[in-house]
This record gives C-alpha cells, structure tokens and sequence, in this order.
C-alpha cells in the first residue's frame, strides 16, 4: 500500500466516491495551485492551517454537510444482546426487592458467557459488575444459587468506587484499557456514585449526571446499565415512575422498567424503550430455587428489517473462499451486476457499513491515495 494512502476518518471532508473528479475546473491555474496538485502533502498542510485559522475563531461553529454525511463512513457498534441491548447509556428502575439485581447478575452472566438469553443471541465479553449496595458474601451466595459452580473470570465484581466527578470515570477508563474486550459495566445502584451536595435532583443535574456516563458509555464503546429506583406513585406513563426527574431519561439511550403487582409475586413485567430498539414488553416469571428469570411470552415481536439486495449481493461476492475484493466503485457496480451509479453505490455502503460488519461480518472501507479512490471489502471472523 503506498505510504501517502490515508483512511477516511470522520471529519475529513470527501471528494467524489470514485476515481473520477469534478470537471467544472478552469483551463488555467496559478503556480500555487499546480504546486497544491503535484505534492498533496504541501495541500494537506496548507488545509490544515486554514481549519486552524477558522476553528481559532471565538464565534465558529463546526458544521457538516448533508453530502459530507453521506460520503463519510460512521461505523456502528453491534449489539451486545440481539434485539435486547446495545451500547450506551441505559437506566434499570424498579421497586426495592423487586429482583433487579438478580436480573442483572442474570445479564452480566450471560454476557460475560456468551449464553444466550431467552432465545436472544449474546455476543461474548467481559463484564464489570459495580455492587454497590452488596458486599462479597451476600455475591458469592446469591451466584452460586443462581449458577452454580459454573464460574468465569469475564465477570468481574467491585463493592467500592469512587463517586462520578472524583475519580469514578478514570476507574472505569482504566478498567477498559486493562480489559478491551468489556462490554458491560453495570453500577447498581447510581445513588451510590453520585457527587455528593449541590442540588442533585434538579432536572439540569441529573441530566448532567447521565450526561457524563453517557459521554464514557460512548467513548469506550461499551453499555453501562444505572440501576436505580422507581416512585410509589402510579403515571400514565411507565417511565415516569422513574425517581428523580425527567433529565435523567432524557440524557439516557433508553431505560429498562422491572414492576410486579405485588411484592410476593413470582412473575414480573419487563418494559423497554431506547433509541436503538423498539419499545418491548417482557413477561417475566421467576425460578423460585435458582432465583433467575425465565421469559414466558413478549407483547410485541421486534420488528426485523427486510434483506438490503445490496449488502445481500456484497455478501455473495465476499465469501469464506474469496475473503477480500478491492478495486474503484465502477468496479465494484460491475462485480455486483446492478444499475446504481458507482457514486450512489459507494454512498449507500457508506451508510449501511454498520450493518455490513455486524450481519454479514463483511468490513467495508473507501480510501483515498495518489491514484484515486478504492473500495475494499474484507471478511471477518464472527468474533473479531
């Protein structure tokens, strides 16, 4: 690969999505322009000093495109339960006793086992369970009934952290850094590690609170679930029950709402709303010996996304025995005997690239070198 060959990141500006180049310049250029064409490295430079100029400026204002959108590539992040949950910033309220923490030693199991759950496809990694409220004898009982002795070092339990904005986020970063392959951190409860004094329960404060995780949820890439508390008093909505304000689910991805209609019952409903899953509804009945929860029925199935013919064909031209292709956008539409435009083509990868890694496992990439633009396309492992 040549050395002046540089990856498309988010926010360098594109040009087209394939080798060919606007034609709408003049016949004569200056030297300087001549000079900018034959060394793009001087041109990269000269770029770089006019973004500094600008961004230097007090009153700017970093903007995008609708077309620099399109021509970037914004990779997804793939689930960590199928259909269930993602990464982000997720609150977990119910009542006390209601069995939240035993649903949550439930996830955190799975999750760092890579078991499925309820028929829902887990995705293996390690797990960082903050039991706040918990100390490591009531843990080490409340596991072995659930699980046995069926244990795994991918789960990791703390009893003590520090309070958000007092060291908890660099706790949490270096754990991260020690453990790349976290997918989960969960803190039950967030009383526990919110600042203590000021006026904490402020709608501006707890958006801030959530705020601040949601910005290290999204910067290491993992979900972080906030167990928390619901109100005794009934809303018309769920989610309002949820204690504190609404800056709390309005910073938030989504929420999680665990509710029974007594205390003593043993089954119990599981509401879900986020940004990145329909809102679902889960009947849920406790195993009174091993005290997990089993799924009995959901209101609502989660809706499944027609086949994209595209990716579908990509899919078929990227297999276990031809693992990689390359070559410009024209190149590819002709690989793909379809009638999109190599530009519309390209564009369209850019924005299902996402989907691309996590279906098909296929990962997608529109370089730039001396030579024009390149579109790779390469296999991946399922676990990768």
């Amino acid at each position: 690969m040549d050395s002046r060959e540089t990856k498309r990141t988010v926010p360098v500006p594109s040009v087209g999505a394939d080798e060919e180049q606007p034609i709408s310049k003049t016949t004569t250029q200056s030297i300087a322009e001549e000079t900018a064409e034959n060394n793009p490295q001087e041109e990269s430079l000269e770029e770089m000093l006019r973004d500094m100029r600008r961004m230097s400026d007090p009153a700017y204002l970093h903007t995008v495109s609708m077309n620099d959108l399109y021509q970037n590539v914004y990779l997804s992040r793939p689930p960590i339960i199928d259909g269930l949950l993602y990464p982000g910033t997720y609150l977990f309220a119910g009542a006390p006793k209601v069995g939240k923490s035993f649903l949550m030693a439930q996830l955190a199991y799975h999750v760092s086992m890579g078991l499925p759950l309820w028929g829902y496809p887990v995705h293996k990694g390690t797990v960082l369970y903050l039991a706040l409220e918990d100390d490591h004898r009531r843990l080490q009982g409340r596991l072995y009934r659930m699980f046995g002795t069926e244990g795994t070092d991918n789960l990791l339990f703390a009893v003590y952290a520090k309070q958000l904005g007092v060291g908890l986020e660099e706790q949490l970063k270096k754990f991260v850094r020690e453990h790349p392959d976290t997918k989960l951190i969960i803190i039950d409860t967030l009383q526990k590690i919110r600042e203590a004094g000021g006026d904490k329960y402020s709608y501006a404060n707890d958006y801030e609170v959530v705020g601040k995780l949601k910005r290290l949820a999204d910067d290491c890439g993992v979900c972080l679930l906030l167990v928390h508390h619901t109100r005794k008093q009934q809303a018309d909505d769920k989610f309002d029950m949820i204690s504190g304000t609404n800056g709390l689910l309005g910073a938030a991805d989504g929420a999680f709402l665990l509710q029974k209609e007594k205390r003593t019952d043993g089954s119990a409903i599981l509401d879900v709303a986020g940004r990145d899953q329909q809102d679902q509804r889960f009947y849920l009945t406790k195993d009174r010996e091993r005290l997990t929860w089993t799924l009995e029925r959901t209101e609502a199935e989660t809706w499944t996304e027609p086949p994209d013919p595209v990716l579908e064909a990509i899919a078929a031209l990227v297999t276990v025995e031809k693992p990689s292709w390359g070559g410009t956008a024209t190149e590819l539409a002709a690989a793909l005997q379809t009638d999109m435009k190599p530009n519309a083509l390209a564009m369209r990868l850019n924005v299902r690239a996402g989907k691309l890694l996590t279906d098909y496992h296929i990962r997608y990439e529109n370089s730039r070198s001396h030579a024009g633009r390149n579109i790779s396309l390469t296999l991946e492992s399922p676990q990768a």
